[in-house]
């Protein structure tokens, strides 16, 4: 089960049921540096954000996690499909998910309304940037399949959906809405709007994934001014939140 912690210095989304052997969080945009509009915790360096304001968030925020700040892999997210594999610190260029067997590296990709996904398996784990460009092409579904390509086994599989945009603010136009099974979709008013995690959900399961497998933090980015930052709701000027997950070489 996933819980905000609104009272640490640095408040996150944690699972409450999370195993010793990994760290995973969400995070919010409290608890950072950055003045407005990318107020505070700031994570991404794709905003004209101040360098040196979004390199002592990501300090801040992973040495709250006991993630190593020097031990981190980033991803070059272009709204696709690519899965890297990666075994060391660095920024792997043009892909939407990472997957890694190696202890204490930690993933992260960044989001302000596009869906972040973890994968946990036994001994390796995944991150994935999960906008509808990314869905509509199997990026989901893509990342699965490397991860169980590299040892995991589907049956400890576990899913995890962070903060993203929600079907109660995600209007899109037909030429999008006509990319996703009618489940994904809410039609009102003549409008239609997309289910992001729904769709994750059925391109998982499509994948063998067992529906109990997948626990969704179920916030709404465009709904929650205060802990999120949300690209639409801000046309565009506003700051970047992280999805990080490790494998702790201290589990058991």
């Amino acid at each position: 089960m996933w819980t905000l912690d609104p009272n640490g210095s640095i408040p996150s989304w944690r699972h409450e049921g999370e195993p010793s052997a990994l760290r995973l969080a969400f995070s919010t945009r409290r608890g950072g540096v950055s003045a407005p509009p990318y107020d505070t915790l700031n994570l991404g360096r794709s905003s004209a954000d101040r360098p040196d304001a979004v390199d002592e968030n990501r300090r801040r925020w992973l040495t709250s996690l006991g993630l190593d700040p020097a031990c981190l892999a980033t991803a070059g997210q272009v709204h696709g499909a690519r899965v890297v594999e990666v075994s060391g610190p660095g920024h792997a260029a043009d892909c939407d998910a990472l997957v890694t067997t190696t202890a204490n590296l930690a993933l992260a990709i960044s989001s302000a309304d596009c869906l972040p996904i973890l994968l946990a398996g036994e001994g390796v784990v995944a991150a994935v940037h999960a906008g509808w460009r990314g869905l509509a092409a199997g990026v989901s579904s893509a990342a699965l399949r490397s991860l169980l390509a590299r040892g995991g086994e589907m049956r400890s599989v576990r899913a995890h959906f962070g903060p993203c945009i929600r079907d109660c603010c995600y209007h899109v136009g037909p030429e999008v809405a006509r990319r996703f099974p009618a489940a994904a979709i809410r039609d009102r008013d003549g409008l239609s709007f997309l289910d992001l995690a729904t769709a994750a959900r059925l391109e998982l399961g499509e994948a063998g994934l067992a529906p109990d497998s997948i626990d969704d933090a179920g916030a709404c980015t465009a709904c929650e001014p205060y802990w999120c930052f949300s690209h639409r709701r801000d046309r565009g000027a506003t700051g970047r939140h992280w999805a990080v997950i490790a494998l702790d070489a201290r589990g058991g």
